[in-house]
C-alpha cells in the first residue's frame, strides 16, 4: 500500500532534528524579541522615524511606508518600493523595533544598489512556487505508480525550494550587516547596551534562515531517499 509520504513516521523521523532546530531557534527569536521590545532606545524615536531617519540617509526618497498585521511580519516589497511594518515596530520605540527596522532598511538599499543576490533570490520566485508544487505532485504520482523517471523530476523540481532557503541566507545576512552600519553611521546606536540589543535581534532572526535551510535539505534528502529505494520496496 502506498502511504502520502509527509504523512508517514520514516517522515517524522528522518524530519526530527530539522523540527527540533527549528523549535529552538523559534524559543530563541521569541525571547529575544521579548526582552528587547520591553527596553527602550535612548534616542526615543519609533521604528517608522528610525526608516523614515535611514530612507533620508540613503537618498531613498520613494521609500512608501504601510502598516501590516501580525508580529515580526515586517518585510520589504523590492517592486514597489514598500516597507510593510508591523504595529510593534512602527510604533514602538524599543532597541528590537529599531534593529527590526535597519534590518528591513538594509533590504531596501541593496535594493536600491541592485545587489545581485537579492535580484536572483527575487528572480528565483516563480520558479520555486513552480518547482515547489508540480515537484510534490511528480513525486506523489511517480511513487504511487512505480515511475522512477517522474519521481526523480519531482526530486529535481522540488530541490528548487532548498536552492531558495540556500540563497536567502546570504541576502539576510549582509541586510543585517547594512542595517549595523546604517545605524551606526546616524547614531542611533548609543551605546554597548544597545549595540547588544540589536546584534542579538539581528543574530537571533538570521539563525531561522538556517533553519529554514536544514528543514528544506532535509526534506529535499528524504524525498531523494524515497525515490532511491523504490526498488525495494515491495506492494
Amino acid at each position: 500500500m502506498f502511504f502520502l509520504p509527509t504523512f508517514n513516521l520514516n517522515y517524522l523521523l528522518f524530519m526530527m532534528p530539522a523540527l527540533v532546530f527549528s523549535l529552538v531557534i523559534q524559543l530563541y527569536v521569541n525571547a529575544s524579541y521579548s526582552r528587547w521590545s520591553k527596553i527602550h532606545n535612548r534616542t526615543g524615536i519609533t521604528g517608522a522615524q528610525v526608516a523614515q531617519r535611514l530612507a533620508e540617509h540613503i537618498g531613498m526618497y520613494d521609500l512608501k511606508l504601510q502598516g501590516i498585521p501580525g508580529q515580526l511580519t515586517d518585510n520589504y516589497d523590492p517592486r514597489h518600493k514598500i516597507l510593510s511594518m508591523s504595529r510593534g515596530v512602527a510604533q514602538g520605540t524599543s532597541v528590537a523595533a529599531m534593529a527590526i527596522t535597519a534590518h528591513e532598511m538594509g533590504h531596501a538599499q541593496q535594493d536600491q544598489h541592485n545587489y545581485g543576490l537579492m535580484k536572483l533570490r527575487f528572480a528565483m520566485v516563480p520558479m520555486v512556487n513552480f518547482g515547489t508544487t508540480i515537484g510534490w505532485l511528480f513525486i506523489f504520482i511517480g511513487l504511487a505508480l512505480k515511475l522512477s523517471n517522474l519521481a526523480w523530476l519531482g526530486v529535481f523540481a522540488f530541490s528548487a525550494g532548498a536552492l531558495f532557503s540556500i540563497a536567502t541566507l546570504p541576502v539576510e545576512l549582509n541586510a543585517s550587516r547594512r542595517a549595523r552600519v546604517l545605524l551606526k553611521e546616524n547614531s542611533l546606536i548609543t551605546g554597548q547596551e544597545e549595540q547588544k540589543g540589536v546584534n542579538q535581534v539581528l543574530n537571533a532572526a538570521a539563525m531561522t534562515y538556517v533553519a529554514a535551510i536544514a528543514s528544506s535539505v532535509l526534506q529535499l534528502l528524504y524525498f531523494g531517499s524515497m525515490v532511491g529505494g523504490m526498488g525495494r520496496r515491495r506492494d
